[in-house]
């Protein structure tokens, strides 16, 4: 069975105006049904408005759906009596680290979570001290989480999820307020924990260079699941994804215009040396 899973899963909400009327019904997440196996490292992405971080607030139990049924780990979400195991299982990650802090040591921050649960105080040091090490900010234990780096926060928000024990964490746009040295720093923790640790990874994301890695890629648009599959499956739709408002990375766009230009390249090239490796062969024919 999946880590999580969704069936003909939907959610309307009421839109109002500045007076609080009903201006009509919206609906977010149209019909979805998903599948996340346990391990896995799976991106959502979409344009503003997709449906992707809505969807994705539904695997916290956050948001409860308008039809349809999501399960986390076996664990239907409408279950209140186990929404701490839910939140247990599937730890979320926001956009702003900021929003996540209140303590003002980073291991405190790390160690606030499993504390709140009831974790002795003894496993806690040790889940604190593997944490930090698993994502390489054990040295700035003793540091202010106010002190750091967008990048390091964000890396000690991780930590803090991790120190939950969960199987699975959903990041939503985790990068966004990053510069691109703290977008690798995140991305590459990230996938770290993903093989090291087998924490089922669900990523959402704008940057388009940060899923090439991953298993799997669900599309949303206007609250549906459009397009579905491996990285390179998707990015090789570039003209489907330009319609969809959605850029490529920059690799697979620059080998896109050259088979425009009658280049004669294979679709879907994801990285520098697999272009490399391309126009080589095709020079030497």
């Amino acid at each position: 069975m999946g880590i999580i899973r969704t069936k003909d899963l939907t959610f309307e909400y009421i839109r109002r105006d500045e007076n609080d009327n009903v201006e009509g019904i919206t609906k977010a997440v149209n019909n979805v049904s998903i599948d996340i196996k346990p391990g896995e490292f799976i991106a959502i992405l979409g344009h503003n408005g997709s449906g992707k971080s809505t969807l994705a607030k539904h695997m916290n139990a956050l948001l409860y759906p308008t039809e349809g049924t999501i399960w986390v780990d076996g664990i239907d979400t409408s279950d209140e009596e186990r929404i701490l195991d839910i939140r247990q299982t599937a730890g979320m990650v926001f956009q702003n680290p900021d929003n996540q802090m209140i303590c003002t040591l980073v291991e405190e921050e790390v160690g606030f979570g499993p504390e709140n649960i009831g974790v002795p105080t003894q496993e806690i040091w040790t889940r604190v001290e593997k944490c930090l090490k698993a994502v390489g900010m054990y040295e700035y234990r003793k540091s202010s989480p106010t002190k750091l780096s967008g990048g390091q926060k964000q890396r000690v928000a991780i930590a803090g999820i991790l120190a939950m024990k969960p199987k699975c964490i959903i990041l939503d746009e985790p990068t966004a307020m990053l510069d691109p040295s703290g977008r690798k720093e995140v991305i590459k923790t990230l996938h770290e924990l993903n093989i090291q640790e087998n924490v089922t990874i669900i990523l959402i994301t704008h940057y388009m260079n940060e899923v090439i890695d991953a298993d799997r890629i669900y599309v949303m648009d206007q609250g549906d699941i459009v397009m579905e599959g491996t990285p390179r499956i998707i990015f090789s739709q570039v003209e489907q994804l330009k319609e969809l408002r959605l850029d490529v990375p920059q690799v697979t766009e620059v080998a896109y215009e050259l088979k425009k230009n009658g280049v004669p390249l294979k679709d879907g090239i994801l990285t520098t040396q697999e272009l490399i490796d391309e126009l080589i062969t095709v020079t030497m024919k």
